[in-house]
């Protein structure tokens, strides 16, 4: 099968790879759609490594193996592969795990659901296992004030999709470009708001404040989905003693952050290590989300030429282009494939 594997630059190649067989409670799944994320040309840049950083799964399963009790040869799937093991999904064939897999609804596209599992996943773990905020089947029964900066990247459109399932409310949302398209996830109704990080930072820490007086509530709760630049400082400025903020990428600088807010990093590698019930919860949620039509995945630009594909779209991770976009790649595209 073709494959392609990602050193840093990000260099993309394709090579022939054997077909994956799966290991017990595993799937080897055809891969009809691959999505993509910005970890993909980051982690090649921080570990020195060449693998398959495909990550976003959506096909037809293949083969099963063995205690897979959920899926058969032939259906329709969406799954999050393991990072950083063999076969991901910038291939003709990935592995996944049964727990981090689900049946996509049959209206929901192969690039829609290629759009979900990494991203989506981030946000149920940012909101529900680091800021221990509401779930969707418990909801918020008084207002609850969140910042999420970053709001019409992946992770923070799918952490508003959440929080109205949660009732959590008002949003403080922090976009740029993208605003119009935070706009058709946000319910104004209920207090949630747009603010543009474009006025520069003085400006927008000063209407954070304001947003957050007028909700006559501290600020204890921030998803920072951007984790880079100044997005850190100033949500160390906005936020009240004892608020707790989450972060989607290592390495920050924390010296930033007063001592009375509380930190950490929402890493998604979890849902396959000790939060495996969490992912297998939330996964199948955001199936029924599909299916119900109130989680909606965030719009798909499908990179011509499948696998030969993948290093344009890194290139414009990487430079900023994606704009509340995912880049997804058709495998059938790619030269060679039959």
């Amino acid at each position: 099968m073709k494959e392609a594997l990602v050193s840093k630059g990000p260099k993309v190649q394709i090579i022939d790879s054997p077909v994956p067989k799966p290991g017990p409670d595993q799937l080897v799944i055809k891969v009809v759609v691959s999505g993509s994320n910005p970890k993909d040309w980051k982690v090649p840049l921080w570990m020195d490594t060449t693998v398959n950083q495909g990550d976003d799964i959506a096909g037809v399963v293949h083969e099963v193996g063995e205690n897979v009790f959920e899926f058969k040869p032939g259906d329709r799937v969406a799954a999050f592969h393991e990072m950083l093991t063999p076969g991901g999904s910038y291939a003709e064939y990935a592995v996944a795990w049964q727990h981090t897999t689900f049946h996509i609804p049959k209206q929901t596209t192969f690039e829609e659901a290629a759009a979900i599992p990494l991203a989506a996943m981030t946000s149920a773990l940012g909101l529900y296992a680091n800021l221990g905020l509401p779930q969707p089947w418990a909801p918020a029964t008084e207002p609850i004030p969140l910042v999420i900066y970053g709001a019409a990247s992946a992770v923070g459109s799918y952490a508003i999709q959440l929080a109205q399932k949660s009732n959590i409310h008002p949003l403080i949302c922090v976009a740029g470009k993208s605003v119009a398209h935070v706009e058709t996830l946000i319910d104004r109704s209920k207090g949630d708001v747009i603010l543009d990080y474009r006025v520069g930072d003085d400006a927008l820490v000063d209407n954070l404040k304001k947003a957050g007086a007028a909700t006559g509530k501290p600020l204890l709760y921030a998803l920072d989905a951007v984790s880079e630049g100044t997005s850190l400082a100033n949500l160390g400025k906005v936020l009240a003693e004892g608020a707790k903020m989450t972060l989607v990428l290592p390495g920050a600088d924390y010296s930033v952050v007063p001592e009375y807010v509380a930190h950490d990093m929402t890493s998604v590698g979890r849902s396959h290590q000790e939060l495996k019930d969490f992912a297998y919860v939330y996964f199948r949620y955001f199936a029924r989300g599909l299916q119900e039509g109130w989680f909606k995945p965030q719009p798909q630009v499908v990179v011509p030429g499948g696998l030969a594909g993948v290093q344009e779209a890194l290139e414009n991770l990487m430079n900023g282009k994606a704009n509340a976009v995912k880049y997804v790649f058709r495998i059938a595209e790619t030269e060679g494939v039959e």
